[in-house]
């Protein structure tokens, strides 16, 4: 069984310039046996600390790591019995490429057959079958990386680590290779535990996807849980492309219900929220007055008349900022009441910088967070599980 359970995990570096810097902040999640899990942030976030924690290159400050029911933060990292692939490579230089990939298999004394069908097979698929009887010191840097980890891949382990697997990698090749990846891992049952700074990478291959921002795990959760229940202001702003379109507002009471009030630049915008569709727990829960922000995804929004039968918030005249067709979509920027936002559209839109353009914000694909906590309290008109949403910690519980 590897199952993987991170518990309460707090990962505190101490230096005489720095003082203590608290990487990993409370980190506790779990992933089932052959699941595939993403770290997901930006550089400084705490992933990669955390994939060191996993792999035995960094100690635990407090907390517990296990596989299956094994307790593995206090061992050694050649006794946890886990396979990784670093973002620094780290191949042999003296050995070929097809001995760097064997060398695990080789150490476990595999028959020479088994070893060669297995590297055969790796090579295959990441791409280096021309590659095998040269040297690494030859290779580009993303032949090494692939070299990397079909060392890691091809090896047996009850967890695999692969740390920034893809990053050296050219665009198209990239694309080709995450289909892949995951297509072995699945097909081989591995469970996994990737770090990444690319969102698409992490929606691509992962079940699972740990959002962290300062060392703080924000949400952790489905790629579709991310993108449709972001719980915070962070992941509803670093989940999407573009982002979640976000605009300050406030509660407000209407003759047909709740309203929620989008400022800006002279009168504010309002969305009414009839009685009946999505507003009877918002009616419950939200207060006059309350200061709110207000998402909604770029490709929720409705350009043109209001289809029959959607449940409208409300309709606008914005003003076009910008138009780029992309080859398969259009992004275009508008201007609403001083706010700029994005609208996607699959086809192309005839709309020139200074035209106006109707929108439609349907009920059901607004967001609603509290702008002081900035956590989310509904998603279309449902209250957000309390017992979902994360509260990140603050800088003062730095020095507890």
């Amino acid at each position: 069984m590897s199952s993987l359970s991170i518990s309460n995990v707090n990962k505190i570096f101490r230096s005489s310039n720095r003082g203590q810097v608290h990487a990993v902040r409370d980190l506790s999640m779990r992933i089932d046996d052959g699941q595939i899990m993403a770290l997901l942030g930006s550089s400084g976030c705490g992933k990669s600390s955390t994939l060191r924690m996993i792999a035995g290159f960094e100690s635990v400050t407090s907390g517990e790591i296990r596989v299956g029911e094994k307790l593995i933060n206090r061992l050694e990292p050649a006794a946890r019995n886990v396979a990784m692939a670093f973002e620094a490579y780290a191949l042999y230089p003296p050995l070929t490429v097809e001995k760097n990939i064997a060398f695990a298999l080789l150490r476990n004394k595999e028959s020479a057959a088994v070893i060669k069908r297995k590297v055969a097979e790796i090579a295959q698929r990441l791409e280096i079958t021309d590659l095998l009887q040269r040297y690494p010191t030859g290779l580009s840097g993303g032949q090494q990386q692939r070299v990397s980890l079909a060392r890691a891949l091809i090896r047996p382990a009850d967890l695999y680590l692969l740390d920034e697997p893809m990053s050296q990698l050219e665009p198209q090749l990239r694309a080709t290779l995450r289909g892949r990846i995951k297509e072995y891992l699945v097909e081989h049952q591995l469970t996994t535990v990737f770090v990444t700074h690319d969102q698409t990478e992490a929606i691509a291959m992962a079940d699972r996807i740990a959002v962290m921002d300062g060392g703080v795990l924000q949400q952790y959760g489905t790629p579709r849980e991310l993108e449709d229940e972001p719980a915070n202001l962070f992941v509803a702003s670093f989940i999407g492309e573009p982002p979640m379109n976000l605009l300050a507002g406030s509660v407000a009471d209407s003759a047909d219900g709740l309203a929620l009030d989008i400022h800006g630049e002279g009168e504010p915008i309002r969305l009414h929220m009839p009685q009946g569709v999505h507003s009877d727990a918002m009616h419950r829960e939200l207060a006059t007055d309350r200061q709110v922000t207000v998402g909604i995804r770029a490709h929720r929004m409705l350009v043109g008349e209001q289809p029959a039968g959607a449940a409208s918030a409300g309709d606008f005249v914005a003003r076009v900022t910008s138009n780029q067709w992309l080859g398969d979509q259009s992004h275009i920027g508008l201007d609403i009441n001083g706010n700029r936002i994005f609208l996607v559209t699959e086809n192309p839109l005839d709309a020139h910088t200074g035209d106006q353009v109707r929108l439609h914000w349907p009920v059901e694909h607004l967001h609603v967070f509290d702008s002081k906590s900035t956590n989310a309290l509904f998603h279309g008109g449902v209250p957000r599980s309390s017992a979902a949403t994360r509260t990140p910690q603050t800088s003062e519980a730095l020095g507890a």
